[in-house]
């Protein structure tokens, strides 16, 4: 029988009726998944159940999601994964035992820092994000290969063996994925100068529709059997640079050969007696997360003053959070679009920016009563970026925080013929030019310029929240740049807020940066009130159709909590693992 595979006259009989219930000679704890589809929330319990830790369901869930969630969940693009393992510790382990993997995908060799401009330096329209051009060297399959060496107790192929079925006899197609995969066909349709194959594997899907995926089965297959190096020196290395090439694609077999996921060591801030442990460069993730909540616990008087102020003046409490978030974020994403690229290619100054002194002085400049302008907001003085999440907690306490991504929904549109996945268009995630913002209205700066081998600059923001070396909290989101102030406004409903799980990820989001000017972007909705004073003030509001789908793991008094995000499908339990 398969590891994985539990039939269903299993889940009726009484000795598993009577193991589901724990009965005293049975020892067991709790584990805990976030997961954003049904398929993922089963296969990380199962592994779990059966003996895996946090790492093993991660890296079986991942490759579950390559499967059954295909604008997101990937084999073609790359991610970040933050752990925390005090059971699983190595030699290189730390004090808190936190640990931080960058698998994000590089710049091919062959790319130009004009490479997407036209001859009169103009930026070219979509150049960077659709089609053969777009796609950066990726890295899912040899960031989950270093993850499952370092921390994996299952054998590795029997980890990609759901999978591999699930692609063979099919899965469900969600309303989600229908609806997503007619508006890429719509939106994608000209803006291609080369055919693009997308309507081939991901036309015309129905609701309730069995979607079969035989040639991405194969391509799993070879991953069990050969690990990463099918997918970066074999065939479907091969079958990759093939399809990419006969479309002047950039990507060469001497870019795959060469690609390494990186152990990196994690931003971690302290905050109201907390570590937050989260993504550094090339990510701005963590680095602003922490910037956002030192702020706002630096200004925690000030704020406490104005909530004060506007209950007697009848304002409403919402608005005066909502601007302050505002200023908070303007201040954080100059920052971000100054100071943040691949700290392989610059110098990153990451302990000042997170640090009291500089956002004290940060912290100064915020504007209680008025906007401030969006252009008159400059990076600090420094004295000498679709996506998907995960979040999983084994019952050993080990946490997985992962979000990893193609970039847009579908990525580049491109799918690898005989190998059946699609490429990421995450080339666009660097500064195409400095000053211009990327498809997300992000602007970037010359740190994140394109240049060969290079890592694109990313807002995910894989975070873990720990108490007296224990795990309080384990998030993520995908959202592009709303990531950020996504995750920072969950951690804030749960420590501050004082809200469960399920209410701290589905309370209204509201987002700012710096650019578009004075636009604060809110979802799902805010009260009337609210939007008639943000106005008067100065602000224009945009109501975002996505912000985010937030997977939290939470633990409390009473043991974990999980809530998967109301804005998408994710699942998320909360259950008994025995020893």
């Amino acid at each position: 029988m398969n590891l994985f595979r539990l039939p269903q006259i299993l889940f009726l009989s009484p000795i598993f009726l009577a193991l589901l219930l724990n009965p005293l000679w049975v020892k067991a704890n709790s584990a805990a998944v976030a997961m954003p589809d049904k398929y993922s929330a089963q296969i990380a319990q199962q592994v779990l159940q059966q003996g895996g830790n946090a790492v093993d369901a991660a890296v079986a869930s991942a490759f579950v999601l390559a499967v059954t969630y295909p604008e997101a969940g990937n084999l073609g693009g790359g991610g970040f994964m933050t752990v925390y393992a005090p059971t699983l510790q190595t030699a290189k382990s730390d004090s808190l035992a936190v640990h931080f993997l960058d698998y994000r995908e590089t710049a091919p060799l062959a790319a130009s820092q004009d490479m997407y401009l036209d001859k009169d330096k103009n930026v070219i329209p979509y150049k960077s994000l659709v089609g053969y051009q777009a796609s950066g060297v990726p890295g899912t399959v040899m960031g989950l290969w270093q993850a499952h060496k370092r921390f994996g107790s299952v054998a590795w192929a029997k980890l990609l063996q759901p999978a591999i079925e699930l692609a063979q006899r099919g899965f469900e197609v969600s309303p989600q994925l229908e609806a997503r995969s007619k508006w890429f066909k719509t939106w994608i349709a000209n803006k291609s100068p080369i055919p693009l194959n997308f309507v081939d594997y991901f036309e015309g899907l129905k609701v309730g529709q069995t979607l079969t995926q035989p040639e991405l089965a194969k391509t799993l297959t070879r991953i069990a059997k050969q690990g990463a190096h099918d997918f970066y020196h074999g065939q479907t290395a091969n079958l990759l640079v093939k399809q990419l090439q006969q479309h002047d694609g950039l990507i060469t077999l001497e870019d795959l050969a060469s690609y390494q996921a990186k152990w990196r060591e994690p931003i971690v801030g302290d905050w109201l007696g907390y570590q937050v442990v989260s993504a550094p460069p090339p990510s701005s993730g963590g680095i602003a997360i922490v910037q956002l909540l030192k702020m706002k616990q630096i200004l925690a008087k000030e704020l406490h003053h104005a909530l004060k102020l506007g209950k007697q003046e009848g304002v409403s409490e919402q608005t005066i959070k909502t601007h302050f978030y505002a200023e908070l974020e303007k201040r954080v994403y100059a920052d971000r679009a100054y100071f943040l690229g691949d700290s392989d290619f610059v110098k990153v100054p990451i302990k000042q920016l997170i640090s009291d002194e500089y956002l004290k002085e940060r912290a100064k400049t915020i504007l209680w009563d008025d906007i401030s302008e969006s252009e008159k907001i400059k990076p600090g003085k420094i004295e000498s970026p679709e996506t998907t999440h995960f979040s999983i907690v084994d019952a050993q306490g080990n946490a997985v925080s992962n979000t990893y991504t193609l970039n847009m929904p579908f990525g580049s549109g491109v799918v690898v013929k005989g190998a059946g996945f699609l490429m990421n268009d995450e080339m666009d995630d660097f500064s195409t030019k400095p000053g211009v913002a990327n498809i997300f209205g992000v602007v970037g700066g010359s740190a994140n310029a394109i240049s060969p081998k290079k890592r694109m600059l990313s807002s995910m923001s894989p975070t873990l929240l720990l108490k007296d070396n224990q795990t309080k909290m384990v998030v993520g989101t995908p959202g592009g740049s709303t990531i950020i102030t996504s995750v920072f406004q969950t951690l804030v409903n749960v420590i501050e807020e004082d809200m469960n799980a399920q209410q701290a990820v589905d309370a209204t989001r509201v987002h700012h940066q710096l650019l578009p000017k004075n636009q604060i972007a809110y979802n799902p909705d805010l009260p009337g009130k609210v939007k008639q004073e943000l106005e008067l003030m100065g602000y224009h509001l945009k109501k975002n159709n996505y912000m985010g789908d937030v997977q939290l793991i939470l633990k409390t008094k009473l043991g974990w909590e999980a809530a998967s995000d109301k804005r998408g499908e994710g699942v998320s339990r909360v259950f008994k693992v025995h020893d």
